[in-house]
């Protein structure tokens, strides 16, 4: 299976009713397509330590943070391609790497440290699990929250180094932190609402500055996991009262 597993870009982040995207969409269609996977469910399990180090300090909004996160693109079975990622930002660039691995391989990994099968890998693959394994003797992270959402995905028709996506009915939970157990959880946004993501490598466009412009939208600093941890930290202080609303 070709994947890429490098990336580096500037991603803006913008908080879009049905509406507007409805509109939105309507203008992108004249200068972008479909991307290679213009639909997916989109699974993450997010790691932490004891200490949640990581959430706490991405919060803080310093000039360097990092996160990680098991992902995949369906409820997974033992032989299902998943990733594991490690994302970082850097004065406002992202840099994300991942490894493609089995969902067996990557449980077994993570939960009883087993290295995996690195026949089939690169030497990119190879020298991005051997940060993982630093990175986990650094952190000890542990399954820390499920992130899931419906996304769609644009890519520009001109060759431009240019991605759109929209994601839908944001969903989290803190319970049930395998991926092969569904990606059920508690809505993040509000009835209608999405999250529009813009991941460039340089300026945008004209006709999307224009149209950022014209339905007054302006880039907000959200992370899923951010929110959710914000809006639910008592469940993080022992108490496992619900919050936000069931989905």
């Amino acid at each position: 299976m070709a994947y890429e597993n490098v990336f580096k870009r500037y991603e803006k982040k913008y908080l879009v009713s049905a509406l507007t995207k409805k509109r939105l969409l309507a203008e992108m269609n004249k200068y972008m397509q479909p991307d290679e996977y213009p639909r997916s469910v989109i699974s993450n399990i997010y790691y932490d330590n004891d200490e949640n180090t990581l959430i706490r300090r991405s919060l803080d909004k310093p000039v360097f943070k990092e996160k990680f996160r098991l992902r995949s693109y369906c409820v997974p079975k033992d032989d299902t391609t998943v990733f594991l990622e490690i994302k970082r930002k850097y004065k406002g660039v992202v840099y994300k790497r991942r490894v493609g691995l089995t969902y067996k391989s990557a449980e077994s990994f993570m939960h009883n440290d087993t290295l995996p099968d690195t026949s089939r890998l690169d030497f990119a693959g190879k020298q991005i699990l051997k940060e993982i394994e630093y990175f986990k003797a650094m952190y000890d992270p542990k399954p820390f929250a499920f992130v899931g959402y419906e996304r769609v995905s644009l890519a520009g028709k001109d060759g431009l180094e240019l991605r759109i996506t929209f994601d839908d009915n944001i969903r989290t939970r803190n319970t049930d932190l395998r991926l092969s157990d569904g990606d059920y959880g508690q809505f993040l946004l509000d009835p209608g609402m999405c999250l529009m993501e813009i991941k460039a490598y340089g300026a945008y466009p004209m006709w999307l500055t224009r149209a950022l412009s014209e339905n007054k939208l302006y880039p907000v600093s959200f992370s899923k996991i951010g929110e959710y941890y914000t809006g639910c930290s008592e469940i993080y202080k022992g108490d496992n009262a619900p919050c936000l609303q069931v989905y």
